[in-house]
């Protein structure tokens, strides 16, 4: 048999593979773990290019992993940056809302925190004013546990922390071909270097439908990567906005709309919108990479999800389109607020697993196979919840390795 040359393949080194490298040295010291990662660095996409927040789990689905993991999650990435000395800020935030129809979505909201153990306290305008003293609203709730940190420090300690454990991190890694065994998994890269482990995890967010696929695996789903584009506010009007300011999200959608974030350098981002990405790195209009589009736009979920949500798609294409309407969906938190007082800041793009019915996939998804863990669904608030989902993978693919 040919020598193995770890136990475990980790491919990805964004922020949840690296914490469940750190998970499987933890769990079980002497297991040989090898990362690969196709930048330069940990943290490039997805970790590296997201608001900085803390989510406390108050938007997620009572005993959904999102929720559980959020809530654990939010806890633990307190105490993690604190330990190693890593920016971060418990804040708490306001999610508003400005008109009356939001009211009972707020309300519902308020429930929702309490059932997820969730600190929620409900606001008037007035209280509003003692928080944010520019932001308008009809009611409002604070959630005392959201905070910021930087989540790209993060993932590089975790590596790091890996690392001292004996794990092995390999940048300028891609992947570009699987092999199963019965009793092995290789991959070749780019280069043409071949490693072989006993088990492999799949954390490649962005890619990790076409990784799953390298496997010989059906993933049952596909990533459509919608592009979140930010503004920041001028310093000489940062003073606009004390800590984080929500709206009322819609709960047809994963994502929470355009919101205020003072970040750990003091600067206030404002953003997301959600718009199409023409590539799974796009980051703007101009970057298109045909055959990533082409896959986009052949798979039946996307067409799905267009006819279903056109109406908010073509709004979201507007405020990405126009500052002026992306201006005007600020001014309804933040009245004061200028086309002027906006500069354009850099954009993320979310890797959101769409399922062939058009349904966009709302929990964590880690689903597996002989040897391998795949992670098929790992948007936000997964770098709040890397922590545990990082050992919830370990601890599946140390079944495998004990399994033989």
């Amino acid at each position: 048999m040919t020598a193995l040359d770890c136990d475990v393949l980790v491919i990805g080194g964004g922020i949840v593979g690296m914490s469940t490298a750190y998970a499987i040295t933890r769990a079980a010291p002497g297991t040989r773990v090898t990362v690969l990662e196709k930048e330069a660095g940990p943290a490039r996409h997805q970790t590296g290019r997201n608001s900085g927040v803390i989510h406390s789990g108050i938007y997620y689905r009572p005993g959904s992993l999102k929720a559980r993991f959020a809530v654990r999650g939010a806890a633990e990435m307190v105490k993690f940056c604190a330990e190693y000395g890593i920016p971060h800020e418990v804040t708490g935030k306001l999610i508003v809302a400005t008109e009356r129809s939001e009211l009972p979505r707020l309300h519902g909201l308020v429930q929702r925190g309490r059932e997820n153990g969730i600190p929620v306290r409900e606001l008037g305008p007035a209280q509003i004013a003692e928080y944010e003293p520019w932001v308008r609203g009809l009611a409002a709730i604070h959630v005392g546990t959201t905070g910021i940190c930087d989540f790209g420090a993060v993932a590089a300690r975790l590596a790091r922390l890996a690392q001292d454990a004996g794990a092995s991190v390999r940048y300028g890694a891609q992947v570009r071909t699987i092999g199963r065994r019965p009793s092995a998994v290789a991959v070749r890269t780019a280069d043409g270097t071949v490693l072989r482990a006993r088990a492999m995890v799949n954390c490649a967010g962005l890619h990790c439908d076409g990784v799953a696929r390298l496997a010989g695996d059906d993933p049952g789903m596909r990533i459509v990567p919608f592009r979140g584009e930010y503004y920041e506010l001028v310093p000489s009007r940062a003073s606009l906005v004390n800590g984080l300011v929500y709206p009322v999200p819609d709960p047809a959608f994963p994502f929470l709309g355009v919101h205020l974030t003072r970040g750990i350098d003091g600067g206030v981002h404002i953003g997301p919108n959600a718009v199409p990405a023409l590539a799974r790195e796009g980051y703007a209009w101009h970057t298109v990479r045909p055959q990533e589009l082409a896959g986009t736009l052949a798979y039946p979920g996307s067409w799905r999800i267009a006819r279903r949500h056109w109406r908010y798609g073509a709004g979201e294409l507007r405020r990405s389109l126009s500052k002026r309407a992306f201006t005007d969906a600020v001014r309804r938190l933040l009245p004061d607020v200028t086309a002027d007082d906006l500069i354009a800041a850099p954009a993320g793009v979310r890797a959101q697993a769409v399922l062939p019915d058009g349904t966009l996939v709302d929990d964590f998804l880690i689903s597996q196979s002989p040897r391998i863990v795949h992670v098929l669904n790992a948007p936000s608030p997964a770098a709040t919840a890397s922590l545990p989902i990082g050992r919830e993978v370990a601890r599946r693919v140390l079944e495998t390795l004990r399994a033989g």
